[in-house]
């Protein structure tokens, strides 16, 4: 864990807001799950759009009560408009002295959640090989027009398959292609009938319902208040804090 010798900066998580309201209560939980180990470290919430408190709002209310500096961590799994565009516009137009980390992903504690989710969900990597040969899952995703993000999801991909020994198509609820049901019929059509969904989405919602619906077979639950989700927030929480503000900051690491 990482300590500071001085006030830490605030950590303000940086959601996208969503019409759907057990994406809001899920991210509170989460937050509260960031606050149990990091204890005495300020944790506010901001969305981009939709939910209050809306992130200007909540850098505005730290500035009123003498925050000097805060990180802001999206809450967001891959680089994207959100991440390049709103939220550093955001943070510039703050008072205070605002530095944005890295989206979440990619990153093996994000393999961790995923894998967990899909297990809690039935799945196992089968040990014979004839069963492996007919296996596959599908890591479905919201989607962005930005290559980018298409990227880093594809990493995310990979890492899965690493870990799981079967392969693993990303697949795409808006914005980009293949969605769920074109992922499982190009597993199908490679003889892999045995697909499961894996739900690369960090709270409840329209997408990650309609990309559960679209599962031939086992699909997981979004990854919400995974222990692994919470470290993950802390980790580019830290990384970010002990970066020196001149130096510019890789926006999608692994590490």
């Amino acid at each position: 864990m990482t300590t500071y010798t001085t006030n830490p900066p605030a950590l303000v998580v940086v959601a996208h807001g969503s019409r759907d309201p057990r994406a809001l209560s899920t991210v509170r939980q989460l937050l509260d799950r960031v606050r149990a180990l990091r204890p005495g470290l300020p944790v506010h919430l901001g969305h981009i759009e939709l939910n209050a408190p809306l992130l200007p709002d909540t850098l505005a209310e730290l500035d009123a009560r003498g925050t000097g500096a805060a990180v802001l961590v999206p809450l967001l799994l891959s680089r994207g408009y959100h991440v390049k565009r709103d939220i550093p516009e955001m943070a510039a137009g703050a008072r205070l002295h605002a530095r944005v980390a890295a989206p979440l992903g990619p990153h093996p504690l994000l393999v961790d959640a995923l894998h967990a989710r899909l297990t809690e969900a039935g799945w196992h990597t089968p040990a014979d090989g004839a069963t492996r040969r007919a296996s596959g899952v599908v890591l479905a995703a919201a989607g962005s027009r930005d290559p980018e993000s298409r990227v880093d999801t594809g990493r995310t991909a990979r890492l899965l398959a690493e870990r799981l020994g079967v392969p693993v198509v990303p697949a795409y609820a808006s914005a980009a292609a293949p969605t769920v049901p074109d992922a499982v019929r190009a597993l199908a059509a490679r003889g892999r009938h045995r697909v499961a969904v894996a739900s690369y989405f960090t709270a409840p919602g329209r997408f990650a319902t309609e990309c559960a619906a679209a599962a031939p077979g086992i699909a997981s639950a979004p990854l919400a208040t995974h222990p692994a989700m919470a470290h993950l927030l802390l980790h580019r929480y830290d990384q970010t804090a002990r970066t020196p503000s001149t130096t510019p900051l890789e926006l999608a690491s692994a590490v």
